[in-house]
């Protein structure tokens, strides 16, 4: 006789479910949609600044929408209303195609969309209240959405060509935002009271480092998120093997998700953090010197299990101790402002100009350098003794 699914399975299939939208769609936009750009003939530049723009919206929109959720104590609420504008703007794409108005409706859309994720990412982690190792199970469905998507792009896209990826995009957005409507709101964590004020814990110098780090980290993927399967189509590679190689990077974060509690249980936190930065550096010295080699390609996707899987993690938790209570929707929104937001835009942009100028093996060994500058910081400056009180190690 079958078994009654728990209240608590509900809840993390729900959960599930919309991670795995979520970044199905990310799937698409990512190592796609500078691909689409160019089909479009903008220029390195442009596309650069598009998808710049983009990430220069999570400097801003999360930390507002999620004040806004701790104000009114609707987080579910807020989500929902952006992922509606979020599919709205995305619709306006498909109208025009000139320049100028990319910029405009793509600001909108990544407004909107970079806002819900990190106000989604605190009522999880509030939903699993004490026992946060269990995100990275809820989470790794979103990196089997990215890998569906990056896997199976290339075979609709060459078989239907690449003005098909708007649509396709557009429908995961609508199944992301329908997803939203699973799950319930936590209000009670929302409500709870921590006599500690948002600026007293951003003059910690934990803090600073730690954004810092996570900024640093951000700017390095830059190039990689950017350009990544233009390069691999500039070095001969199909487009087949490029959607393969997005996945394989993806898959292996996946595997890092698994396990990654138990190294937790293991290793410091602080230490895992750094080392994921360590890494990042050395997998883009392979990427800008080894990338004709199919090997080491291969170990680079590898490694994209430290540099997202085993940074992210880490970095979550950590957010999630120093920014307690009522704090964690708008310590989750900083982190993502910062570090993918204001990281990632600048990253993207950089990468834009000097992709042309400097050529791309420069452009990734400066990437490297700028991921080691993070390690140092974060071994030097994210320790458990320098812990604020009021944080839970």
């Amino acid at each position: 006789m079958p078994t009654t699914p728990s209240p608590q399975r509900y809840l993390y299939q729900r959960l599930s479910t919309f991670y795995f939208f979520f970044f199905a769609a990310l799937g698409v936009f990512v190592p796609y949609w500078p691909l689409y750009l160019k089909s479009l003939n903008f220029s390195s530049v442009e596309i650069g600044e598009l998808m710049a723009i983009v990430m220069a919206s999570k400097i801003l929109a999360p930390y507002l929408l999620g004040w806004l959720s701790d104000y009114l104590q609707k987080r579910l609420i807020i989500i929902q209303v952006s992922l509606l504008f979020t599919v709205a703007a995305f619709a306006a794409l498909l109208t025009y195609q000139s320049y100028w108005w990319f910029v405009i409706v793509m600001t909108v859309f990544g407004f909107f969309w970079n806002a819900s994720l990190p106000l989604f990412e605190a009522l999880t982690l509030d939903h699993l209240a004490g026992n946060t190792s269990r995100y990275s199970h809820i989470r790794l469905w979103g990196s089997i959405g990215f890998i569906i998507s990056v896997a199976a792009l290339p075979l609709i896209i060459d078989e239907n060509g690449i003005a098909l990826l708007p649509l396709l995009m557009l429908s995961l957005l609508i199944a992301n935002g329908i997803s939203s409507l699973l799950v319930k709101d936590k209000v009670e964590s929302v409500l709870q009271v921590e006599r500690v004020s948002i600026f007293d814990v951003l003059k910690k110098p934990m803090v600073i480092a730690l954004l810092l780090a996570c900024a640093l980290q951000s700017l390095s993927h830059g190039a990689y998120y950017t350009f990544f399967s233009i390069y691999l189509e500039d070095h001969g590679y199909s487009r087949s093997m490029t959607g393969l190689m997005w996945a394989l990077g993806v898959l292996a974060e996946v595997m890092l998700f698994i396990v990654v509690y138990r190294l937790f249980h293991r290793f410091s936190t602080y230490r895992l953090f750094a080392f994921a930065l360590l890494v990042t550096s050395l997998r883009w010295v392979i990427l800008a010197l080894m990338v004709d080699s199919f090997a080491f390609l291969v170990l680079s996707q590898l490694l994209h299990a430290a540099s997202f899987g085993l940074f992210h993690a880490a970095a979550i938790s950590l957010t999630h101790q120093l920014f307690p209570g009522r704090l964690h929707a708008r310590g989750q929104a900083l982190y993502a402002g910062i570090s993918f937001g204001l990281g990632g835009a600048v990253g993207n942009l950089l990468s834009g100009y000097t992709w042309d100028s400097m050529g791309s093996t420069w452009t990734f060994l400066a990437s490297a350098l700028i991921a080691l500058l993070g390690a140092i910081i974060a071994a030097k400056f994210v320790t458990k003794d320098r812990l604020p009180v009021y944080a839970k190690p």
